[in-house]
């Protein structure tokens, strides 16, 4: 399996229908011009399998970035991850992880860390997450305004 990193507007466009699977409120017009704008300002990286088939749709794809944070120090923050339904099943997501893990050793990071929502659609997710040895250490609370 191949894990590529989106350089180009034509890789992100390749990765909108994954990625909106999990953010299915975005439009592909505004997925794409939101992860534009995280690449640009906010160190956003965009990881993805590449289908044997590069003509074939993208199955999976996670964004993550740097962080520091006084409570874990250098933090790689995965901000998605997220499976075609059509793909899930396969190991997508869990080579994607290996991957960010592997980046944030290279990096010298503390910590992976990431926030996965508390609904039923989200509990194979969580069973990969402790797979992987991740912990649940915290809520995260937000307040919308």
């Amino acid at each position: 399996m191949t894990i590529k990193i989106a350089q180009s507007d034509v890789d992100i466009r390749r990765c909108v229908p994954a990625m909106l699977a999990l953010r299915s409120h975005l439009t592909p017009e505004e997925a794409f011009d939101r992860i534009s704008a995280q690449q640009a300002s906010d160190g956003f990286i965009l990881a993805f399998v590449e289908p044997e088939n590069p003509d074939d749709t993208v199955p999976a794809v996670t964004g993550y970035r740097y962080l520091n944070f006084l409570y874990s120090g250098k933090t790689l923050y995965i901000d998605d991850l997220s499976t075609l339904p059509e793909g899930r099943g396969k190991g997508y997501a869990s080579a994607l992880l290996d991957f960010v893990i592997d980046q944030a050793r290279q990096a010298d990071c503390q910590c992976v860390s990431l926030d996965s929502g508390q609904n039923p659609a989200r509990y194979d997710a969580h069973r990969l997450y402790l797979n992987k040895r991740f912990n649940i250490a915290s809520h995260h609370f937000k307040l919308d305004l």
